[in-house]
């Protein structure tokens, strides 16, 4: 790797790091999200998205009046 393109890396993935709110333990998602950018167009190129912690997904509940079953109706052989 060269020394230019290590610095623009660093700088680039500082940058996310702040702009995700200087978030503890994501060092390795920010260098990796500044290394695709870099290699894949440089800092002029569209920004991704920083990377956030994602909250848990809320299990859907079914309509009002719906009933639902665990199991898929399949067709019975015979």
């Amino acid at each position: 790797m060269t020394d230019d393109r290590q610095e623009r890396i660093r700088r680039r993935a500082h940058a996310i790091w702040e702009q995700a709110g200087r978030p503890d333990g994501a060092h390795q998602q920010h260098w990796d999200q500044a290394a695709a950018e870099i290699d894949g167009g440089g800092e002029s190129g569209p920004k991704a998205k920083t990377a956030r912690p994602k909250a848990p997904a809320r299990p859907k509940e079914p309509a009002a009046g719906k009933v639902t079953s665990s199991k898929t109706a399949r067709p019975r052989k015979g």
